[in-house]
């Protein structure tokens, strides 16, 4: 029990933490909202469109947060350059591509929140669409460059099974369960972003509440769990540095 509460706290006590932590109570909340708003009972009826409203608040207090991103993701995408650190020219172009489709969301987002926030005189509604669009334009890049890295990591582990290199064996096989982790995370957050897609685009606008709420739950916690398993393999080096 002591020990789930310091790794909450070591969690809310970054910002990257306090943020995964924000959406999943963002999302968990419409999920369970979502399907109170369903029920018959008026009561629960109430208390469902009150989780919803809550949740309406926590992503409009992510949003918020997110104008100061701006700087930290130029400062990723100027350190990541064109990737020549990169073994596999697929893998560097696709993720030079995701840098810029990420760095172009913010001020779009921002310039929608602007808009809303009656700061500039401008229509909300398209800067919405800009920064959906980069979005999702984010996130299938981002499934293509896990499909990529996988390909590769599973042409290794075939070499490494001929040799027989045992502890390289299951460094792979983690590093392939995180890239598919990482497809699942992305194409629940890509339904969700063609959902608040303009109307007549695949699906867009047809999912209920509790469905974007699911979808966005799971891809928060999958992104907890990558999170966590991240911590875990620094700390477990930096042991062993340390022995």
């Amino acid at each position: 029990m002591q020990q789930c509460l310091e790794s909450l706290v070591r969690l809310l006590e970054s910002y990257r933490g306090r943020d995964k932590a924000i959406r999943t109570v963002c999302y968990g909340s419409q999920l369970v909202g979502g399907v109170l708003t369903l029920k018959t009972n008026v009561s629960s009826q109430q208390l469902g469109k009150s989780l919803l409203l809550f949740s309406a608040q926590l992503s409009h207090c992510r949003t918020v947060l997110r104008l100061f991103d701006d700087l930290s993701m130029l400062a990723y995408s100027h350190g990541y350059g064109f990737g020549a650190s990169e073994e596999d020219a697929g893998v560097r172009w696709i993720s030079v591509l995701t840098n810029v489709a990420d760095q172009l969301y913010y001020p779009c987002e921002h310039m929608a929140w602007a808009a809303d926030a009656e700061l500039i005189k401008a229509r909300s509604d398209k800067w919405w669409l800009f920064s959906t669009v980069l979005w999702g334009t984010s996130l299938l890049l981002g499934i293509l460059r896990s499909l990529r890295v996988l390909v590769l990591l599973r042409r290794k582990l075939k070499k490494y099974e001929k040799d027989g290199g045992g502890s390289r064996h299951s460094q792979l096989c983690r590093q392939m369960q995180g890239e598919l982790l990482s497809i699942l995370s992305s194409t629940a957050d890509l339904s969700n972003a063609v959902h608040w897609m303009p109307p007549g685009f695949l699906w867009a606008g047809r999912f209920p509440s509790w469905l974007v709420g699911l979808l966005g739950t799971v891809s928060s916690l999958i992104g907890l769990i990558q999170m966590n398993s991240s911590d875990s393999e620094q700390s477990d080096s930096a042991e062993s540095s340390s022995q």
